[in-house]
This record gives structure tokens, C-alpha cells and sequence, in this order.
């Protein structure tokens, strides 16, 4: 009752607010309006919007008063950093709350991996909603560091913000009881790409409410008429706002949110996150405040997260306060009404996190050049990457054709189990690059033109893992990512430097324009993504669901 009255009495003017944003233009997300307004705080709530004065006012005079922004769905892990790092980084660019799936790391460390992402989420500013892996594995076809039953999942459940993307739609339409059993929480965050018709009425019909995976706006407007939240993806890798932006209209809008999913740390420094996403929205013809009501509320609304997303009374003052609508600079970003951001710093720093649960992950024997033997016949299947995708094709290739041959090894437990394929548009030369990061699973993989350097890429990531990049006998660049392979203790402007530093090197190998050495290189062992992939099992034809 105390903090009621504290709100009541501050909106009265008989309390003096702790802050006090004054004279600026805001963003009024339910009416889809500009007001020029002040903006009072208390407690980290807003209590009024309209006409105050006091002793604590910050001048905003001109600039834009907005919510703060939110990440729909995003891996933490796949900004190589930690969980500090990348609060570090985003929170600049107005990101307040993002809703975060730990399950790259869960596939390696278990249930170690999800302490230590709750225990480092629990440090930071950022609101970090952590979901509970659905798929650990992503499938039964191939090997992993943990396993997550039905049974685990119920145990677990109530410490999570609801359950993680359902990747496997198979075993829903099956109604395979053990994986019926994961869905065991209010939000269920969905995975389904190119789904229709019946199919996806089956998976809808199993409470699966959102979708990242739309890569057309059909696709997309489907979804949406089966009830389904749809999240505009602009990642790394998969760039997708473009190809849906035409499918955001006045009856869809308030279903679609925006979403990063796998964003790399140099990227989010140097171009943004969600604030990316609506500049690029708008710049595709989206109106500023619908990209701005996208980014906030309707994440918000979506995940159920109440009180939040709007600058109204009674909601979180999370607030971004940027020069113009199109963020070209955000000045300041409050979190909970303290502000933690100024002029593209952030001005918190973070607790250290015991990492000892979640290190020293890679085990691997001494690989040689013959490891990486295979024999040919005259024709194979073969996986076509396709630029600025994720997706890959199916086809058919020769002996005499230019390919690159791909390779991935079980590194959790060491039992030896290799695939072996070919991979066309990819196109490197005189060399091989190797990682420790294999989505979902993340096993070792390594690409290249020759078993010599495949062998040396593999070794030199040692038991810490990371990326590796080989050429005549030679490591021209590498990388350590001491959490669970997947992320760096160093901090994230260092993590962008040695990034860059691979690019640099990988120049020299030839790869193909418009496709991304690395983030490909990462996607092409998981096998819930069409059509085709390579895992420690063999190779996988996604859409007949089995080895080919």
C-alpha cells in the first residue's frame, strides 16, 4: 500500500518525484500519437504524464520520450560474450528487456549452464527473461552435451520465464509424449519454418503462440490468422525485416514484434539491436511510432508482461530518450527510472560470475589429416547454402565439382562420431576454419579445401574452444571462447576486435560474397531448419526428417 500511495501522491504533486523528464515529445504507444509532455517518476514507476515541476528535473526539451525497447526472442550465447558484456552493449541502444533462450549453452553445460545464466542475468541492469530450452537436443540425431527430459522440464519450469522455442515440430505433430510433455508453461515460444496448412493448425493448437522463422510474408500472414505472434527477425545471418515489412498492416501490426535472435556483439556495437530493426522498418516505409509500438508494447503484450512497455501511469519507467524518431541518436536510456545509459555508454558495471561449471567443454582426441578421409561415389547429395539464409537446398553433385567438404565431431564426451559432407557456394580456398559453434548441439565443425588444415583448425581449438582459421599449415587467426565454447570472458570491445581480426584473415580464403564464413559455417549441423544438414551423425534431409 506504501508505494501505491507514494505513486498517488507523487501524480497529486503532494510528493516530489525522484526525476523528472521535462519538455520533451512522447511517444503515446496506445493512441499511436506524439504528446509533448513531462514525464514523472517514483520508485521506478511512472506516475504521471502532462504538466509537473520540481526539484529534480533533467531537461529533454525537443527530444523523444519512448519505451524501452524489447528483444522478442534473442540468444545471449550468440553474442560471444557474457551476459554482462552484451547488457553492456545493448543497453546503449535502448534495450531495457529482452526475452533470452539459453538453450546454446544448455545443449553443452545442462543444467550448469542455465545457473550460471541465471546467477550472471541476475547481476545486470537488463531485464533478462530466461526461458527453459524445449530442445535440449534439438532433435535425436545427433549428440549433445545434455539432455533435458519432459521430467526435467516440469521440475524446472517454475524458476523460468516460460518455455523456449519448440524447434521440434515433428514430434508435436506426431504427439510424441515426451515431447508434449515440455509444454508444461503458460508461454511457449514457437519454431516453425515454412509450416502451413495443417500442420501448422496442429502445432498451433498445442498453445504455440509466437514464430521468428517467417521468411515470406504468406508464410507470415498464415500464422497470424492461426492466432500466432509473429517476431521480425534481424539478425547476423537472417535478415528478414525486409522480406515482411510488407506484411506489418493497421490489422496486423499489433501481432508482430521485432526480434535479433542471433546478433553478434560488433554488430550490436557498431549498428544496434531492436533500434536497428526500426530504423530499417522505417526506412522500408513502416510508420515511426507503429515501429516504435512494435519494439515495446506489443512484445510486451504478447509475453504478458504487464506494466510495461508504454510511458503511462503505473508502468515501468523503462524509457529511451533519443533526439528524433529515428533513433539517428539516443541520448539517454532509464532503466526502473535510474539512468544507466548516456550518449551510447553505459555507466553500470557488473559483478563477476563463477564460470568453472562452464569452461574447459571441448573434448576431443588429436585429430590428423586422415580423420578426414571419405570416399566418393560418381553422384551425392550435397548442401547448397544460399546467401543472407539460413535455410539451405538439397542437391545433387559430382566428383570434379568445386566444393567444400564440412565436417562435424561430437565434442561433449568424446565418442568419436563424425559427418562428413559437401557444401557448394561456400568456395574456400587454401585453407579451413573450425568452431565451437554448431547450433544447436554444438559440436565441433570445420570447413575447407584440404584435410591438412581441417586437422590443424580442429586442434588448435583446444579444450576451450572457439574459432580457428587455417591456411598452408599455418593459424592465421583464432579466437577463445572459454564459456562453454560459445562466449568470452573478455570484454566485448576486445570480443569485436579479435571478431574483426578472423574477417581480416578469412579474406584470404576465397569465400563467397554474401555469405557469412562463420554464422553459415555455425548453422549448417541444425537439423530443424530446411532442407538439408550435417551433423555428428550424418548427413540430414530436414524435410524428410531423416538421414539421407
Amino acid at each position: 500500500m506504501k508505494n501505491i500511495e507514494n505513486y498517488i501522491n507523487t501524480a497529486m504533486g503532494r510528493t516530489e518525484p525522484d526525476l523528472i523528464l521535462k519538455g520533451g515529445n512522447v511517444v503515446d504507444v496506445f493512441t499511436g500519437s506524439i504528446i509533448k509532455a513531462d514525464v514523472i517518476i517514483k520508485d521506478g514507476i511512472i506516475c504521471g504524464v502532462g504538466s509537473y515541476s520540481g526539484k529534480n528535473e533533467t531537461d529533454v526539451t525537443g527530444k523523444y520520450i519512448m519505451p524501452g525497447f524489447v528483444d522478442a526472442h534473442v540468444h545471449i550465447e550468440s553474442s560471444m560474450t557474457s551476459p554482462a558484456e552484451y547488457a553492456k552493449a545493448v543497453m546503449p541502444h535502448g534495450i531495457t528487456t529482452v526475452i533470452a533462450d539459453p538453450h546454446e549453452i544448455t545443449n553443452v553445460c545442462g543444467e550448469y549452464g542455465l545457473k550460471y545464466m541465471q546467477e550472471a542475468s541476475e547481476k545486470i541492469p537488463l531485464d533478462v527473461n530466461l526461458m527453459l530450452p524445449s530442445c535440449v537436443p534439438a532433435t535425436p540425431f545427433e549428440h549433445t552435451g545434455a539432455v533435458l527430459t519432459a521430467q526435467d522440464t516440469k521440475r524446472l519450469a517454475p524458476d523460468f520465464f516460460g518455455i523456449g522455442e519448440m524447434m521440434n515440430y515433428p514430434g508435436i505433430l506426431s504427439c510424441d509424449s515426451e515431447t508434449l510433455g515440455k509444454l508444461c508453461s503458460g508461454i511457449i515460444d514457437g519454431h516453425a519454418p515454412l509450416l502451413s496448412g495443417h500442420d501448422l493448425d496442429a502445432y498451433a493448437s498445442a498453445g504455440i503462440k509466437t514464430d521468428h522463422e517467417c521468411s515470406i510474408v504468406e508464410e507470415m500472414t498464415e500464422k497470424i490468422s492461426k492466432g500466432m505472434y509473429i517476431l521480425l527477425r534481424e539478425g547476423t545471418l537472417s535478415l528478414d525485416v525486409a522480406k515482411l515489412i510488407k506484411g506489418v498492416t493497421p490489422h496486423t501490426l499489433r501481432r508482430c514484434a521485432f526480434c535479433t535472435d542471433d546478433r553478434f556483439v560488433g554488430e550490436i556495437i557498431r549498428d544496434g539491436s531492436i533500434d536497428h530493426c526500426i530504423r530499417k522498418a522505417v526506412s522500408l516505409g513502416l510508420d515511426s511510432v507503429d515501429a516504435v509500438i512494435m519494439a515495446s508494447l506489443n512484445a510486451c503484450e504478447m509475453y504478458g508482461m504487464k506494466n510495461k512497455g508504454a510511458i503511462a501511469p503505473s508502468y515501468a519507467a523503462d524509457i529511451v530518450v533519443a533526439d528524433d524518431l529515428c533513433l539517428t541518436r539516443i541520448a539517454q536510456v532509464y532503466k526502473d527510472g535510474v539512468l544507466v545509459c548516456e550518449n551510447g555508454k553505459a555507466l553500470f558495471d557488473c559483478e563477476a560470475v563463477d564460470t568453472s561449471k562452464v569452461t574447459d567443454t571441448v573434448h576431443l582426441p588429436q585429430i590428423t589429416a586422415d580423420f578426414f578421409t571419405d570416399k566418393l561415389s560418381d553422384s551425392f547429395s550435397a548442401i547448397e547454402l544460399i546467401p543472407e539464409s539460413i535455410i539451405t537446398r538439397k542437391v545433387t553433385a559430382k566428383k570434379g565439382d568445386t566444393l567444400s567438404k564440412v565436417c562435424v565431431i561430437e565434442r561433449h564426451k568424446n565418442l568419436g562420431t563424425k559427418g562428413i559432407a559437401y557444401v557448394t557456394n561456400y568456395g574456400i580456398t587454401n585453407g579451413a576454419i573450425a568452431t565451437s559453434i554448431g547450433h544447436d548441439s554444438h559440436n565441433v565443425i570445420v570447413i575447407g579445401d584440404n584435410n591438412d588444415d581441417m586437422a590443424l583448425a580442429v586442434n588448435a581449438l583446444g579444450k576451450s574452444g572457439g574459432i580457428a582459421v587455417c591456411s598452408n599449415g599455418n593459424v592465421i587467426a583464432s579466437m577463445k571462447l572459454d564459456i562453454a565454447g560459445l562466449m568470452s570472458l573478455k570484454p566485448a570491445d576486445e570480443v569485436t576486435k579479435e571478431h574483426d581480426a578472423l574477417y581480416k584473415a578469412v579474406k584470404s580464403l576465397k569465400i563467397t560474397d554474401k555469405i557469412d564464413p562463420f554464422l553459415s559455417l555455425a548453422f549448417l549441423p541444425l537439423p530443424v531448419i530446411p532442407e538439408i544438414r550435417i551433423t555428428d551423425s550424418g548427413l540430414f534431409d530436414v524435410t524428410e526428417f531423416k538421414f539421407i
